[in-house]
């Protein structure tokens, strides 16, 4: 077929096109589905590259409905409510990352939703010192002290989020169940997921880290300034 006839059929086709409103509206929804899966590909965090991939699945189930193309159709219309959903989950956590900042909670209940649950009785070791880490806890209700320095750690609070950026990433204490408790647990690929899709979580996460380090500081302190040993020298 010669070049000549291949710009006559595509006129054709164009004019066919722009013949029937429906054809019109179904390769515009087209060409949005397209221009949204480029916008997806450029953005690098996960919020926008969801709802982009939202835009680009209703525009291709406007496209294969009037088209119409079953096959696009369906694939579409199975992507869409995932996409939603999946949306309005990294929204909801990043709501709840900024109103735990607002409040200054360092509590982990707003985690609830990407932990597992784990009961353990009176005298269970959760994990002990020099352990590989592996996941990350939440007390719920009961009581977990940290033996080596007898601390309890108090419902709602966060614990375990230390060894996971130690450089051998194991843990520094033994967490002790002192009475029935419940925890909530997230693994380690969980976390880093929503610690690289979402930045509010990730500067939170940072914030809590920071947070317990100074506690220790502030305990080690206390306790070299409550003894007659010589302090450290200070840098």
């Amino acid at each position: 077929m010669s070049i000549a006839e291949l710009l006559a059929q595509a006129q054709a086709n164009v004019a066919a096109v722009l013949d029937s409103p429906r054809d019109i509206v179904a390769y515009l929804a087209f060409v949005l589905a397209a221009g949204f899966a480029v916008a997806g590909a450029l953005v690098r965090t996960m919020i926008p590259l969801r709802w982009l991939a939202v835009g680009g699945n209703l525009g291709l189930v406007v496209y294969g409905a009037l088209h119409p193309q079953v096959s696009t159709l369906i694939i579409a219309s199975l992507l869409l409510p995932i996409n939603v959903h999946r949306a309005r989950q990294m929204m909801r956590l990043t709501r709840r990352v900024r109103a735990a900042e607002l409040q200054s909670d360092l509590s982990g209940l707003w985690l609830r939703p990407y932990m597992k649950p784990r009961k353990l009785k009176a005298g269970t070791v959760l994990f002990r010192q020099g352990d590989e880490a592996d996941r990350l806890y939440c007390l719920v209700d009961g009581a977990i002290e940290l033996v080596e320095i007898g601390v309890r750690i108090e419902p709602g609070k966060i614990f375990g989020e230390i060894a996971f950026f130690a450089p051998d990433k194991r843990r520094t204490f033994t967490a002790r169940c002192v009475e029935p408790a419940t925890v909530l647990a997230i693994d380690e690929v969980t976390l880093k997921q929503l610690y690289f899709q979402n930045p509010a979580f990730g500067f939170h996460l940072i914030g809590l880290v920071a947070g317990r380090l100074s506690e220790d500081v502030r305990r080690i302190e206390k306790r070299f300034s409550g003894s007659d040993e010589p302090k450290p020298p200070q840098h």
